[in-house]
């Protein structure tokens, strides 16, 4: 048995019988997990060969962390916390850059070539290689985050931790999320998509295709190399028929030039705020 099977037997066992917290064997699994969440050596989710896999095993730990943790005063005069969680350290070595007042929490994962600008990133999340997290963004618990993606200013990246089996927001590589999206609820932006501005995404969202000649509908996935921006829907209400949002795929990125140029040609050829 090696030691992730280890972990996960002593954290599943504590997770349907709360009074093995107070084992000290207990909170050394749930602390090692946790470490390995830090480091990350093992992820919420990854992706295999039938997709996405959320490992409802490590979000158990992430939960489990809070009940055994105390509260503790961490002081960056003038700056004062209270909380469980310390902050996440050694950024040099880890060849990450961050900007006052970046603050990424303990138990998160940040790739070589991450920037942090004045932003936040939560406990469980994965943040890969590349990446930028622009001024006021978010990325929330659990969130899994690719190489070279760029969150623009003020994005809003959705947490998960209950239910376990919830699937977090994933934003795979290369994406480009313009300024002030919100996407939540285990929503996938697969590889090389483009959100202009404001674009709302919850599970339930329609995310419609308008680019051919009939729509097509999908919820909860933004299909690779999608540019999207916001749109709406006419509802019909007792009160009278009203618009609620939506989001519309309006073309996609060229695979034939790489991805800057790419990117740039989407912005400009379908006029995509950021």
């Amino acid at each position: 048995m090696d030691m992730y099977t280890q972990l996960q037997n002593i954290i599943d066992k504590a997770w349907e019988e709360r009074e093995l917290l107070k084992e000290q064997y207990t909170q050394d699994a749930i602390r090692e997990t946790i470490e390995l969440l830090d480091k990350g050596k093992i992820r919420v989710a990854q992706p295999g060969n039938n997709g996405w896999q959320v490992n409802q095993w490590v979000k158990k730990a992430v939960i489990l962390y809070f009940p055994i943790q105390k509260m503790q005063v961490t002081e960056l005069p003038p700056f004062e916390f209270h909380d469980k969680i310390g902050l996440k350290r050694g950024y040099r070595e880890l060849g990450v850059r961050v900007v006052p007042h970046a603050v990424a929490r303990y138990g998160s994962f940040l790739a070589k070539g991450v920037i942090m600008m004045p932003s936040y990133v939560n406990i469980g999340a994965y943040v890969d290689e590349d990446t930028m997290v622009d001024t006021w963004a978010t990325v929330g618990s659990c969130a899994q985050v690719g190489k070279g993606v760029h969150l623009s200013g003020g994005v809003g990246i959705g947490g998960v931790l209950e239910p376990v089996q919830a699937a977090p927001v994933i934003i795979e590589d290369n994406c480009f999320i313009g300024s002030r999206c919100i996407i939540v609820e285990g929503v996938r932006i697969e590889r090389e998509a483009v959100l202009g501005a404001n674009v709302v995404l919850t599970g339930s969202t329609k995310i419609i295709d308008v680019s051919g000649k009939e729509p097509v509908e999908y919820r909860g996935v933004v299909p690779a190399r999608s540019v999207v921006i916001p749109g709406t829907l006419p509802k019909q209400f007792p009160a009278g028929t009203y618009h609620v949002p939506c989001a519309l795929i309006i073309g996609k990125r060229k695979e034939s030039t790489n991805l800057k140029t790419s990117l740039n040609d989407a912005l400009r050829e379908y006029n995509v705020s950021v």
